[in-house]
């Protein structure tokens, strides 16, 4: 029997109904069926269509003709970005045959002369090609109001990822630009900062560039006053103006663009900051640019992180970026929503579009950027791709280099201590992987840690009073170091490092050891997250060891939410922490009255306040009662009292800690070795690792003197010690914590031990597979530069996991706790297994990109 084509119940194709429910014009439609054969593209949807349909038949078939023209990646994501700018972006009436080749140009180049100066002085201002300008002013027709704000857009190409300097012959610069382009690259970055969103040539005149270039060899400090007086009010607010006196002291130069949902660039800095990291040391800070993108359009990112940013002549392109889980975990939820959602990442110079100065000695003038990455480690022999993210944002730790050649350092592999059961096999952890007790955890040898800077403990936290102190040290030669031993203090017990060695990166911690002999490193196997490839050069790689941070003396330390809602739970009474919050409220009440806490009080949040201002106001001995200081003391007073309500209460006897293994093998599971200024600590302690949320992430353990001990690590101090016997990691059981730095809460509160009782440690009883992932090395160079953007631009939707997860599981406790004690009802154990499941994806959010677990 033959199908009636007609009725009503005959499935239609998809495509076919698609046609139906968005027509377009025979000839419209025929254009598009052509492109998607020739180029294999997926149909656009419905909606796509109908915004086709509703620009005319004219509009469609121009902007078709130009997709046509393109061996373009995404079909529908270049319409969309062709309808969303039209029809400006097919505006080219009376553009001459100049004016056609710089349909090609990208944003910062600017249209050439002839077309600046081709109209009478009565006449209508000429739109100038819309998909490919710059920064130009749209005037309505007949309009004498001020011009609407300018729009950037990028010069587009979907294909494979080009040679560098390929394009370069046919693209244009203005006479300006060149001109400008002569200046030192810190200044013409500062020219493209005030003018804002404008057109470098609407704004700087040809006779005006020629008057800033005999600027240049003014101080940096006279040259930004110059053009701050000239173009700096129009498009800066004066407060956010950068007033730097120091701009020749050596402290990093930050180079920021701002991208906004319809592809426009603004430009900020240089900005001078006291950190640095590894990817700015070894290009060179003016050629790293922090880009920041709106993250209401995903089309526009691709399409500027695909052909780059030009600042001046020269291309910045898609490098890195990082998922900062520690910001994001210290985020509630409210917090994150509050905060306009962007999406952060480093773009690098690469090629040149005309004549600078150092293209010649520019390592990566002439490279892909695949075989730029090489230079750093050599990620592409990772497992995956979000281990790939993860190990290669190692060169964005804020870090400082440490002082020694490591051509002359023996960097030596030793083994993992193996985590045995009563029997002696080794076990294995959920996914079938050994458990280890040394991960992440070192050595290094004693004349090394030597030469660590002296009063260094973090480089995240180097002030502006003792950033050239540590910039000297790092810069001088083996030969120069000799006899720094005569004036450094005594070795760091424990270094947190970044180490790039000849392709290899590796991650963790060095415990100084005195037995290992001279100029030694000994890296274990879970501290190598990146290996070599044998395939490869080593020559070329950019080696060296930062340190990110050493264990230190410790300083006041406080709780917190989560940790007051687990020392309750363990039967600290509520009226414990109802104490400590008076006293800490009193204590605010003396910034007023008492020189010495307004004092102490200004220095905490004196990265709030412009460089150190109300510090020094009370250093000079102006009156606490003088009303600005007042003012200034009753904001720091606010900012207190805002901690405490964040939890943030003072607690006395207690300090973080970095944690290592111990190395003698004398500790047993439940004993752990302390040592702080005055030596080993004896007794009880509290041992609890940041952020953990289960019931038993706090342990009660036994803290004894380790003899042994003293041979390793002679007299050096702060640190804590865990046991390498037992079938499981003590860290592990803690929040699921290793030795690569983490710090642990130490507490030998007499009042804490007396109350708190123990609970079973955390185990994982929730298992997440683990995803399945094509390998980093079988992408092909574009397919992995689209692949990285990709997992980059979905990072935003998942952003809120970490924060909505805790938020969940503080809201469940609270429930908990106020139910009591005396009865454990159904709702208890709903509430306990709930909390107990969001533990697991807590955890595992935390540890995703090295775990390589499906979301």
């Amino acid at each position: 029997m033959e199908v009636d084509p007609l009725a009503e119940d005959f499935p239609l194709p998809e495509s076919v109904v698609t046609i139906l429910e968005s027509p377009l014009p025979p000839a419209v439609e025929a254009l598009l069926q052509k492109i998607c054969s020739e180029q294999s593209q997926v149909p656009p949807d419905v909606v796509l269509r109908r915004r086709l349909a509703a620009i005319g038949e004219e509009g469609a078939k121009e902007i078709l003709k130009r997709v046509a023209a393109r061996n373009v990646r995404s079909l529908s994501g270049f319409i969309v970005y062709m309808l969303n700018r039209y029809p400006e972006c097919l505006r080219e009436d009376s553009i001459s045959p100049a004016g056609k080749s710089a349909e090609k140009r990208n944003p910062i180049i600017s249209p050439p002369k002839a077309l600046e100066g081709t109209r009478t002085p009565n006449s209508t201002p000429r739109k100038r090609s819309g998909l490919f300008r710059y920064f130009s002013f749209q005037d309505a027709p007949g309009s004498s109001e001020r011009p609407s704000p300018p729009k950037a857009v990028r010069l587009l190409s979907f294909l494979g990822e080009p040679r560098s300097n390929e394009r370069a012959n046919h693209l244009m610069i203005s006479e300006q630009l060149n001109l400008l382009s002569q200046l030192e690259f810190r200044k013409f970055f500062l020219i493209l900062s005030y003018i804002g969103r404008n057109k470098l040539e609407e704004v700087i005149s040809l006779d005006a560039a020629r008057d800033i270039l005999e600027l240049r060899d003014l101080p940096m400090a006279e040259f930004e006053s110059c053009i701050w007086n000239v173009h700096g009010h129009g498009s800066y607010v004066g407060s956010e103006r950068p007033k730097y006196l120091d701009w020749d002291s050596g402290k990093t130069h930050m180079y920021h663009c701002n991208v906004d949902q319809r592809g426009q660039c603004t430009f900020k800095g240089p900005l001078l900051d006291t950190t640095r990291t590894h990817l700015q040391r070894a290009l060179g800070d003016e050629n790293v640019l922090c880009v920041k993108f709106a993250s209401e359009n995903e089309c526009c990112a691709k399409i500027v992180a695909d052909e780059g940013i030009f600042v001046g002549v020269r291309r910045y392109r898609f490098f890195v970026y990082k998922d900062d889980k520690e910001k994001k975990r210290k985020k509630s939820l409210d917090e994150t929503k509050r905060m306009p959602a962007s999406l952060k990442c480093y773009f690098v110079r690469f090629d040149s579009i005309g004549p600078c100065k150092d293209d010649m000695s520019y390592t990566f003038a002439t490279k892909k950027i695949n075989e730029a990455r090489s230079h750093f480690m050599h990620v592409h022999t990772v497992a995956s791709m979000s281990k790939y993210i993860a190990r290669f944002s190692l060169i964005l730790s804020k870090t400082i280099k440490f002082p020694v050649n490591l051509a002359c350092v023996d960097v030596q592999d030793i083994e993992d201590i193996l985590c045995l059961d009563e029997n002696g096999h080794v076990v294995l952890d959920e996914d079938g992987e050994p458990r280890i007790h040394t991960d992440g955890t070192g050595y290094i040898s004693e004349d090394l840690a030597l030469r660590c800077p002296k009063e260094f403990y973090s480089a995240r936290l180097i002030s502006d009073g003792n950033f050239e102190q540590f910039q000297d040290i790092t810069e001088l030669d083996d030969n120069d170091m000799e006899g720094i031993h005569s004036w450094n203090r005594e070795a760091p017990l424990l270094m947190q490092v970044r180490l790039f060695n000849n392709g290899r990166a590796i991650k963790g911690t060095l415990l100084i050891n005195k037995q290992i002999g001279p100029r030694k490193i000994q890296v274990r196997p879970s501290m190598v997250k990146v290996e070599k490839d044998p395939k490869l050069s080593a020559n070329s790689t950019f080696n060296s060891l930062e340190i990110v941070a050493i264990s230190h003396k410790p300083k006041r330390s406080y709780l917190s939410k989560y940790l007051i809602a687990l020392l309750s739970y363990g039967g600290v009474p509520e009226d414990y922490f109802l104490d400590l919050m008076e006293s800490a409220l009193e204590e605010t009440k003396t910034i007023y009255t008492n020189r010495r806490a307004a004092l102490k009080a200004a220095v905490k949040y004196g990265d709030m306040d412009y460089e150190y201002t109300t510090a020094k106001i009370i250093s000079s001995g102006v009156p606490l009662g003088e009303p600005y200081l007042r003012s200034c003391l009753s904001r720091l007073a606010n900012m207190e009292k805002d901690h405490i309500k964040r939890g943030k209460l003072p607690i006395s006897n207690t300090c973080y800690l970095m944690g290592t293994a111990d190395p003698t093998g004398m500790l047993k599971h439940d004993e752990v070795c302390v040592i702080l200024e005055n030596g080993h600590v004896t007794g009880k302690v509290l041992v609890y690792k940041s952020p953990g949320l289960h019931f038993g992430d706090i342990h009660i353990m036994n803290a004894k003197y380790v003899q042994e001990l003293d041979h390793i690590v002679g007299n050096a101090k702060y640190a804590i010690f865990f046991s390498t016997k037992g079938p499981i990691s003590v860290a592990t059981e803690i929040a699921n914590s290793d030795f690569d730095g983490d710090m642990y809460w130490v507490s030998m509160n007499p009042q804490l031990l007396n109350y708190y009782k123990v609970s079973e440690p955390w185990s994982r009883a929730y298992v997440i597979p683990k995803a399945v992932s094509r390998r980093p090395s079988e992408f092909t160079p574009s397919e992995l530069e689209y692949e990285l953007l990709r997992i980059f631009l979905e990072g935003k939707k998942s952003g809120n996991n970490m924060a909505l997860a805790a938020d969940s599981w503080l809201a469940c406790m609270d429930r908990f706790l106020t139910l009591g004690n005396n009865n454990y009802t159904h709702e208890k154990v709903e509430l306990r297994r709930k909390m107990l499941h969001l533990i697991d994806l807590y955890y595992e959010a935390l540890d995703a990109p090295q775990n390589w677990k499906e979301g």
